[in-house]
């Protein structure tokens, strides 16, 4: 009962602290949002469309690329908004349709379609040619319906939407997608990348940050009070350390559930998941101990807590893989529990890895949470008991 009463008083505490709730609550979605949409990596293209009077012709072209699961259409009112919004980077291709297309399709005449893009941009080429194997696409069921125009003596758009009709229900021929590389060493793309990397990124830095308030505690005496009663050291300390724990698995619940609901992120494997974010709580809460234990200020905690984190981030791989950097820099990022973290993500997320594939991440992962844990508990015993 005591030591739950210690963790009740330290939740209480971190529930009052508005800035504390921001950064374990709002920032990490944040972020996640943002290096989730930056990270999208080239399976989605941007493409403005420019309507110029194109009729139902142009309306069904649009129909079929905003169902073209590489594209995301945004309309634009002008072909000079559309050539600023290609140069400033804010869509990747335009489409100009031009006045007539139902007048030129239905005489059998060929109708060009504009293509505004930058050469220069690897990007941009990319998404000229998803553009045009949807134009494709369409291009095909016109055709269609033009030779069935010349051949039957119905009108083209009677034609055209048998031509749509048929596409609907023809056996198609699909490509089957495989990874070259099954031993795939970086996280998916997207929200399947900033997610988990997050998660590790933030209980650490929320953790150094929180050592704040053992500090603030050490500094207003208040283990000393705590300690004039019916209450041993080892309940002090083990309460503030589960108090660390449950702030550190809620906020990781948080993201997962965030994570899965709102941006459809798989986490692999549920045990194995499970395990890990588990393993990882424990490095946070040992980690957050340890700083209580070495600052000597809150302002210290809040300041180099926080940046200690980034830098260890940046480390262990959570702003870039590390499958792309020296081997130098790998070695060195696996000093940090990091590094070892977002093996075991990539392992479930990227090679579909189970609870037995992740568990040498996961032993040295429990190695670090023993040792921050283990280290804390010496120098805050010594500490309470001096």
């Amino acid at each position: 009962m005591k030591i739950l009463a210690v963790i009740a008083a330290s939740l209480r505490r971190v529930a009052r602290d508005r800035v504390a709730l921001f950064f374990m609550i709002v920032l990490p979605i944040v972020v996640i949002v943002i290096v989730g949409a930056t990270a999208r990596g080239f399976n989605t293209y941007r493409v403005g469309v420019v309507n110029l009077g194109a009729g139902a012709t142009g309306q069904a072209l649009t129909h079929q690329l905003e169902h073209t699961s590489s594209l995301a259409v945004h309309f634009e009112p002008s072909v000079s908004a559309a050539t600023d919004a290609v140069r400033r980077s804010q869509i990747d291709v335009a489409l100009v349709l031009p006045a007539g297309m139902d007048r030129e399709l239905q005489e059998g005449r060929t109708v060009q379609v504009g293509i505004l893009n930058e050469q220069a941009s690897s990007v941009q080429q990319a998404a000229a040619a998803a553009a045009q194997a949807a134009i494709a696409s369409y291009g095909g069921r016109v055709q269609a319906a033009q030779f069935a125009t010349t051949r039957n003596g119905r009108s083209y758009a009677t034609n055209a939407a048998t031509a749509n009709a048929l596409q609907q229900t023809t056996p198609k021929v699909v490509a089957h997608e495989v990874s070259a590389d099954a031993n795939q060493q970086i996280l998916p793309q997207g929200y399947n990348y900033s997610a988990p990397t997050m998660l590790v990124l933030f209980i650490f830095i929320n953790a150094l940050a929180g050592a704040a308030i053992i500090v603030e505690n050490r500094r207003l005496g208040m283990y000393e009070r705590m300690l004039s009663g019916p209450v041993r050291v080892s309940s002090v300390i083990f309460g503030e350390a589960a108090s660390f724990g449950v702030i550190a698995l809620a906020q990781a619940v948080l993201i997962v559930v965030v994570g899965a609901v709102i941006f459809g992120v798989s986490w692999g494997n549920p045990l194995a998941a499970t395990m890990l974010i588990v393993d990882w709580a424990l490095v946070g809460a040992g980690a957050g101990m340890l700083a209580g234990t070495v600052f000597r200020t809150p302002e210290q905690a809040s300041a180099i807590g926080p940046a200690l984190g980034i830098a260890f981030g940046m480390l262990g791989g959570c702003m870039w893989p590390l499958a792309i950097v020296g081997s130098t820099m790998r070695t060195l990022g696996h000093v940090t529990p990091q590094a070892w973290a977002v093996d075991a993500w990539t392992d479930l997320l990227s090679r579909h890895g189970t609870f037995a594939s992740i568990a040498p991440q996961l032993l040295v992962i429990a190695a670090f949470a023993l040792g921050f844990l283990g280290l804390a508990w010496l120098r805050l015993r010594h500490k309470l008991a001096g």
